[in-house]
């Protein structure tokens, strides 16, 4: 079996916004260092570890402000082989969040660590850690200054590998102007990160109150366990619940035959992937 990596940027992209070249080069780069990796868990770290380092991403580096200025990030990293799953929540300090995550599901027996405690056992796990003011870029505090609430986004991957493994990942910053505190889906299994050999492994991206609502990468992954759909039409469904409830987003997912599904309802979604006949792709609206 070809390996198939999935990886998204975010669904908050808007046109007025002009994306374009520079977001499409990091896109590229994630794709590139999933590609070089053995693993389903391997890939989606590698994409994610991409996409967090670049501010043009809402995650790690690029993150948005809170209500307080201040920076709060969330990741969560899924294993579809055994369903071991790690996540952090209202991180501050911490480069790379999906790294944590990855050893909160390797080195300890719970799923999800937040604040200082999740700091706390990143440092002791030895990982790289940041200055408040590593995470500040100029972008995101325009956005705070021009108070538009709400303007999301997020980052994540998903993963088939050679062995017929499903992995997922996902990190964010939240979302400008959100209370301090605030935790969104992306750390949460089964809400915006979900992976099960048996059927798909989803990453979300989008309102996350709507999704946590939603569970929605549960939803795909049990559609197709339950009912039998493919993984597109699960996917479609899925979001349509978020609709439903006023959120917009989107998604990636693989399922365990290799197909692939990158939905959104939102104006755009970063979004790349390499499919099982090794063809690339890379798009944002």
């Amino acid at each position: 079996m070809k390996p198939v990596i999935a990886i998204h940027g975010g669904a908050g992209v808007r046109r007025r916004d002009r994306p374009g070249a520079p977001h499409r080069r990091v896109l590229e780069q994630a794709l590139e260092a999933a590609c070089g990796q053995k693993t389903a868990l391997d890939a989606v770290t590698a994409a994610v570890v991409i996409l967090e380092d670049s501010p043009l991403f809402n995650a790690g580096r690029g993150s948005c402000f809170n209500a307080d200025g201040e920076v709060e990030m969330d990741a969560s990293i899924m294993d579809g082989a055994k369903l071991r799953a790690g996540a952090v929540a209202a991180v501050r300090t911490i480069r790379n969040p999906i790294l944590a995550a990855r050893a909160v599901m390797q080195k300890t027996r719970h799923v999800l660590l937040a604040g200082a405690g999740a700091e706390r056992f990143a440092r002791e796990a030895g990982l790289k850690l940041e200055q408040p003011e590593y995470f500040h870029t100029r972008t995101r505090l325009e956005a705070l200054r021009r108070n538009l609430e709400g303007h999301h986004g997020t980052v994540g991957a998903v993963a088939l590998d050679a062995e017929g493994n499903l992995a997922a990942a996902t990190s964010t910053g939240g979302y400008t102007g959100k209370l301090p505190g605030r935790v969104g889906d992306s750390p949460l299994v089964g809400a915006g990160t979900y992976a099960d050999n048996r059927a798909c492994a989803v990453s979300g991206t989008g309102m996350g109150e709507a999704f946590i609502r939603a569970a929605v990468a549960h939803d795909v992954c049990a559609r197709m366990r339950y009912r039998g759909a493919s993984l597109a039409v699960a996917a479609a469904a899925a979001l349509r619940n978020v609709a439903a409830l006023g959120g917009d987003g989107g998604l990636v997912a693989v399922d365990r035959r290799g197909n692939v599904a990158m939905p959104f309802n939102s104006e755009g979604m970063f979004r790349a992937c390499v499919d099982r006949r090794g063809r690339r792709t890379i798009a944002i609206f």
